[in-house]
């Protein structure tokens, strides 16, 4: 069974801060980490092919320094990893970024299944998942707390709802996208940081992929960011002078006038 787990790198912290021209994240000078709800995704990836066999493979699209990332999931246990880097890429938003892992999934060929963190930590929308399964034109199910069974060439899995849990079928090939309850990640092995020391990780560049530059990258984003900001924080109290009473009477007053009541 041939697996394919994608991973972001992602600032490690929630302090950004943001360009004011550029309306982008300023990340020189922050941690990068593995998007922690795609460690989830890549330890059910092993686990799966401790279970069925066959090999998993780690992709992600970002800077050149993102190789760093899929060394430590080649720490963990991945099989191979492979990193898709160009300028072309750069700016895309999810619609951009689901057309080049589709095409890289493509020119891999032979993946079985394709498994995604339910979201990142730094867009939170949650939509790479199913708009890589659309690219594909393959079965997708998201929010994945347990996969039950994978045989004859269906996936039975649970799906996490508000008050419990679906059982749903669907075919192989097939994109899912798992939730934190669906495992504990490992930590690395030694045998596996030694691995990771040494693999060779190819860089695919958009013409390695065949992706179409109009596609990817700003120019294929359907959606662009026209301002970020930080809310500005306002804080106004006044004190209600009088016996109990009449500071009762003034608070109904005042809510009353902002219309709260």
């Amino acid at each position: 069974m041939n697996i394919v787990v994608c991973l972001k790198q992602v600032p490690g912290t929630t302090e950004v801060k943001i360009d004011p021209v550029k309306n982008t994240l300023i990340r020189q000078g922050i941690k990068n980490i593995v998007n922690p709800f795609d460690t989830y995704a890549l330890e059910e990836g092993m686990r799966l092919r401790e279970r069925f066999g066959g090999k998993v493979t780690a992709l992600s699209m970002g800077p050149p320094q993102a190789i760093e990332m899929l060394r430590d999931a080649i720490s963990v246990g991945a099989d191979d990893a492979i990193l898709l880097s160009d300028v072309a890429f750069a700016g895309a938003d999810t619609w951009a970024t689901s057309y080049t892992l589709g095409k890289a999934v493509r020119k891999l060929g032979n993946i079985d299944l394709v498994i995604c963190g339910r979201q990142t930590i730094d867009g939170d929308t949650g939509q790479v998942g199913p708009e890589l399964a659309e690219m594909l034109g393959r079965p997708f199910i998201a929010y994945v707390s347990k996969v039950e069974e994978i045989k004859d060439g269906t996936l039975r899995v649970q799906r996490m709802v508000e008050d419990g849990y679906e059982t749903i079928e669907a075919n192989l090939p097939a994109v899912i996208t798992v939730v934190k309850e669906i495992n504990i990640p490992r930590l690395p092995s030694l045998r596996g940081t030694m691995k990771a020391k040494s693999a060779q990780i190819p860089t695919w560049t958009a013409q390695d992929i065949g992706v179409e530059k109009e596609k990817a990258g700003l120019a294929g984003s359907a959606t662009q960011v026209v301002k970020i900001f930080f809310p500005q924080r306002v804080h106004k109290a006044e004190m209600l002078r009088g016996n109990v009473e009449e500071q009762v009477d003034a608070l109904i007053e005042k809510l009353r006038d902002a219309k709260l009541v």
